[in-house]
């Protein structure tokens, strides 16, 4: 996501852009549920971007107790979309014969006039800038910074995008148009609409994005859910289809002693979630000569900001304001001047939100999750950026 907004705000300042994606096949399908904050929209039309369906609209949030009772609402107008949606239209934007696919980045090497990239499948090429948008596992990264490495929270999502169609009517009129909470002691569910299989928005052929946030500890449980049957150990994430069974009925247990009855029904359908290891990275440095990295490979904060996309977007921003009117050194200095305080804003942010969700606490995360534990807490803080801005 970061790596085509940077290459359409790059072109669109006049220069020629390669986007590298180490992935073979089209990213369509993956990800799941995003907030797109203000930002999003706003860059992608003056990008020259429609976004008149960029997802579904919500207005309101609510709160549901363990019975299933309303404790909270607020009004909250706000753009649900999936990962896959955005994508597609940032994919759709961008020139295909500068976007080339199943191409790694093997390591690189700066002269002082330009970088050199040396790629996977034998080829190297000479730019003036190397941009690294290449997530959580950065290859950009950890050549340049190969000793700092993802953080564990103490705490897992469960996922899962469930067909509007296969949601019950009952429960389909109380939770599907809004975002919807229910908070059991040290734990967070939440559900959402968004767009449908090949970006379909028609009422009946949406989805509805789960989210179920659940201490898990580091050296025991956490490792239990990372392991297959075949007894391998994943690091960092586990493919779905390699969960073990036994985790996924366990889920659905505790859904039934834990979480309002409506989300009960919702923890039924969900038959081949994601999980999601939660963690921390937070980078000291994004520019490095002629390279920079940006998005998730410079910091990735917990999910309840919602700002992961947008935090993209606001570093491709700036770092295109800068090359176009720097020197590309200068120009990257500048850039990191702007970007890292927002970035590290963020990271302490989601820290907050997210202290009451983990296994273990110091002195200072449960006085952090004493604060933000509560409903009304989690209803005003929960994907919005406003902090941003005090």
């Amino acid at each position: 996501m970061s790596g085509l907004f940077a290459g359409l705000q790059l072109q669109a300042r006049g220069f020629a852009v390669d986007v590298y994606e180490r992935v073979d096949s089209e990213l369509s399908g993956r990800g799941a549920g995003i907030v797109a904050q203000p930002v999003v929209p706003k860059t992608m039309r003056a990008l020259g971007i429609d976004t008149a369906d960029l997802g579904v609209e919500m207005t309101t949030r609510k709160i549901l107790d363990a019975e299933g009772r309303v404790v909270v609402e607020a009004h909250c107008p706000q753009t649900l979309t999936a990962w896959e949606r955005l994508y597609r239209i940032l994919r759709d934007a961008f020139p295909v014969a500068h976007y080339h696919r199943g191409i790694g980045l093997k390591s690189f090497e700066q002269t002082g006039r330009s970088v050199i990239v040396h790629f996977t499948d034998g080829r190297s090429m000479e730019a003036d800038l190397l941009v690294g948008a290449d997530g959580i596992r950065s290859t950009v990264r950890q050549q340049l910074l190969p000793d700092l490495n993802p953080l564990y929270a103490g705490y897992v999502a469960w996922r899962s995008l469930l067909p509007e169609q296969a949601i019950p009517p009952a429960i389909h009129r109380e939770l599907f148009e809004h975002m919807t909470f229910c908070l059991p002691p040290g734990e967070q569910f939440l559900g959402y609409p968004v767009a449908g299989p090949d970006n379909d928005l028609r009422p009946g052929h949406r989805r509805y994005n789960v989210v179920w946030y659940r201490p898990a500890e580091e050296s025991t449980e956490l490792q239990r859910l990372l392991t297959d049957d075949s007894g391998v150990t994943h690091s960092l994430s586990i493919p779905p289809p390699l969960i073990r069974k036994e985790h996924i009925a366990k889920m659905r247990a505790a859904a039934e002693r834990l979480v309002a009855p409506q989300f009960r029904a919702i923890a039924r359908l969900m038959d081949e979630p994601v999980l999601q290891p939660i963690y921390d990275l937070e980078t000291p440095r994004m520019a490095f000569g002629r390279v920079a990295i940006i998005g998730d490979a410079a910091f990735v904060a917990r999910p309840h900001v919602g700002a992961g996309v947008s935090k993209a977007c606001e570093d491709v921003s700036v770092l295109a304001d800068a090359v176009a009117s720097h020197d590309v050194e200068p120009a990257l200095m500048k850039f990191e001047a702007q970007r890292l305080p927002v970035g590290r804003r963020i990271i302490e942010r989601a820290r907050h939100l997210g202290a009451y969700l983990q296994a273990t606490q110091t002195d200072e995360e449960r006085a952090h999750a004493g604060r933000y534990s509560t409903a009304q807490a989690v209803i005003a803080e929960t994907a919005l950026v406003d902090f941003l801005e005090a």
